[in-house]
């Protein structure tokens, strides 16, 4: 009855899916070119991959995700990033975590995004889903911020690792929603490796067209 009342629509573009169609309807799956591996490097992280460029489409739907309570969306999400860290890292990880907001966000927003996709990924993927990190300082968002120094500057000091012995010597596998410069990912990243990760990668649902991480 659920699915006569609420029938399940393509996470980008919202069209109601065909018979077999899951996630995405064909025409999204079609059209939608995966995000390259990351060529740039962005600092403490060995290897970082999104689905999609953050433009159109992708846009739109993590606009709705994060801003319009569209939580459902974390299954989608969480399903499509599996099938691509299976095709991407075919070794595995120890630990999948995620880069949290700050309380005063949560609060206003009812839920941490990333977290949601995280714990999505983990289901799909059977790999433990742990709580690497806490935000300490309220910053702005990066979103209003111009300048990769300016957006490095911004989110210095605002995490800190929590329980280091749960990932000390592990392989972490770092969720985001959206990548623009990196700066986010590299200073989560940079404060999971002092606390004793052995590595750290990133992926998240989208990347900036640019490229410049």
């Amino acid at each position: 009855m659920s699915k006569l009342l609420f029938p399940p629509k393509c996470v980008l573009c919202g069209k109601i899916l065909e018979k077999g169609e899951l996630d995405l309807c064909g025409a999204c799956r079609t059209e939608m070119a995966d995000y390259p591996l990351g060529r740039v490097k962005i600092p403490f992280v060995e290897e970082w991959a999104a689905l999609w460029h953050y433009d159109g489409n992708a846009r739109k739907s993590l606009l709705r995700y994060k801003f319009y309570c569209r939580r459902n969306y974390a299954q989608n999400y969480g399903r499509l990033l599996a099938m691509r860290i299976d095709r991407q890292w075919e070794q595995g990880f120890d630990v999948i975590s995620w880069v949290p907001i700050s309380r005063r966000r949560k609060l206003r927003r009812g839920y941490d995004q990333v977290e949601l996709l995280a714990r999505a990924v983990c289901r799909e993927l059977n790999v433990p889903c742990v709580r690497c990190l806490k935000k300490i300082r309220h910053n702005p968002p990066q979103s209003g911020i111009v300048g990769q120094a300016q957006r490095r500057a911004n989110v210095l000091g605002v995490y800190a690792a929590v329980k280091p012995e749960q990932f000390r010597d592990k392989r972490i596998l770092l969720l985001d929603d959206i990548i623009t410069t990196g700066a986010t990912v590299s200073e989560a990243a940079r404060v999971l490796l002092t606390a004793g990760a052995q590595e750290v990668y990133c992926v998240a649902v989208a990347a900036a067209k640019n490229d410049k991480k």
